[in-house]
């Protein structure tokens, strides 16, 4: 009998379930469904949380039918990180929206804490002060919505990353609990003693008893009930430290880039946390085997998410594909640039006021210099992450592993490889996140080797341009449009 894992990653803008075969090491069945976010407000982004919980039960379900025949071992769970669901522990009923990690709500309140202070949650938790993380959403929702206030008082609010809430679903309430990694992402998390901190909770005005257990990303959360089975989730991380892992980057130095709709820069620091200068977060890469990984992190608010402007806003191109063919179908943007900062600039210049703008337009510019532009501001943002990753570290970048959507346009990949002046490796998997999630669940119960670099394979390396003045002048020029976005 055939024995499979199922990796649930609830995303951003879908929920994709894969069936993932132990024995052939790959996936052989997926199912997404698409969720819908809303922007109620300039800068904010929320998504409704039982749509969230409606189609991961789908996707689940069709993952099971696809399994008929074999066994279902376990389900690993990777989710997008930040995001608040706060909820009704008697009837697991959403008191709120969920406030989606690109929220911008809490923009002013992060920019009123003082220096002292944000230096000493920096110590605790390795995050600065921003919207983006959770504690400013959960705070503001106790703030704003009675329902979560009565609550509170009665004991029955939780608040948690969405791993927590489905978590919570699929076990029908018995287990409410996050892993390391997404704690790690809260602003409410002591990422040395790996648990809660009272003075980060009390500084943002949350209980602890409103928020979920943390395990370790190998330990067994509860049991889904799905159908007339039950199945052990084990294995539990954040989208991007799934990929870190599904991309076996769990050596010091090992780096990955993840281009969803935001991008995201992972470097590898060993079982010591580093805490940049630069404007980089430090974050818990994983704990599994007993072991603490910890890893640099540059998050880019929007890099696949420009794309889809130039798709459902502008309507200058019917689908991602189409970007690779417009890009190669000019030489350059004809100096057109592109600054993605759509609800502001993410790492490593942490600016919720800086807006989104294109620059260089002339009376000669198409819609493929706004297209190749759009592109090319990814591998940009990607340049200032690793720049400030070799500073922080002092170890120089020799090679980065990509994954995620956009790693498809080969446009893109040899244009990144080109800026960064490093190669960039493509994997045979491009899933890396629901490969990290099968993978951590398939150790967690003992399916799988501990050497995670043997089940991930090279597909094509894009090796640099040799001519580094021209690139290094290109990134200039793109810095000078983000000191114009920065106003």
């Amino acid at each position: 009998m055939k024995e499979y894992i199922i990796s649930l990653d609830a995303g951003t803008t879908s929920i994709r379930a894969f069936l993932y075969d132990v024995a052939e090491r790959k996936f052989v069945h997926r199912a997404q469904q698409e969720v819908a976010s809303s922007f109620p407000h300039p800068g904010w982004v929320e998504q409704d949380a039982s749509e969230i919980w409606f189609k991961a039960a789908y996707v689940l379900s069709d993952c099971l039918r696809a399994a008929s025949g074999g066994k279902v071992m376990g389900i690993g769970v990777t989710n997008q990180r930040e995001t608040v669901v706060c909820f009704d522990a008697a009837t697991g009923e959403p008191v709120a929206p969920a406030i989606v990690w690109q929220c911008r709500r809490t923009s002013a309140f992060c920019a009123s804490i003082p220096e002292e202070d944000a230096a000493r949650i920096k110590e605790k938790c390795g995050l600065l002060p921003d919207a983006y993380f959770s504690a400013s959403k959960i705070a503001w929702i106790l703030q704003n919505v009675p329902a979560a206030r009565k609550l509170k008082e009665e004991g029955r609010l939780r608040a948690g990353t969405v791993d927590s809430y489905l978590i919570y679903k699929l076990t029908e309430g018995k287990s409410f609990a996050t892993d390391c990694t997404n704690a790690s992402r809260t602003m409410l998390f002591n990422i040395r003693t790996l648990d809660w901190d009272d003075d980060l909770l009390a500084y943002f005005g949350v209980c602890r008893d409103m928020l979920p257990a943390v395990l370790p990303c190998d330990a067994v959360f509860g049991m889904a009930k799905l159908g007339k089975g039950e199945y052990p989730i084990a294995g539990v991380l954040g989208d991007q430290q799934a990929a870190l892992f599904g991309q076996a980057c769990v050596k010091e130095g090992d780096v990955k880039l993840t281009y969803g709709t935001g991008l995201f820069m992972l470097f590898s620091t060993g079982t010591q946390p580093v805490f940049s200068k630069s404007g980089l977060l430090t974050t818990v890469g994983s704990v599994y085997k007993g072991r603490t990984n910890y890893a640099l992190e540059g998050s880019v608010f929007h890099a696949g998410s420009g794309v889809q402007w130039l798709r459902d806003e502008l309507g200058l191109i019917e689908n991602a594909a189409e970007t690779e063919r417009l890009a190669l179908s000019v030489a350059d943007t004809g100096g057109v640039f592109f600054v993605p900062a759509f609800t502001g600039l993410g790492a490593p210049y942490w600016n919720s006021e800086a807006r989104g703008l294109i620059s260089g337009i002339s009376r000669g510019t198409r819609r493929e210099h706004i297209v190749r532009a759009v592109l090319e501001s990814i591998a940009y943002s990607a340049r200032d992450l690793a720049d400030c990753m070799e500073k922080d570290s002092g170890i120089p970048l020799t090679l980065v592993r990509c994954d995620g959507g956009a790693c498809a346009n080969n446009f893109l990949m040899q244009f990144q490889a080109d800026v960064l002046g490093i190669p960039v490796d493509r994997p045979e998997e491009r899933e890396s996140t629901a490969l990290g999630a099968a993978l951590m669940c398939a150790l967690a119960l003992g399916l799988a080797d501990e050497d995670i670099g043997s089940y991930r394979t090279s597909e094509r390396v894009f090796a640099p341009s040799l001519d580094r003045t021209y690139f290094d002048g290109l990134y200039a020029q793109y810095l000078a449009a983000v000191r114009r976005a920065l106003g």
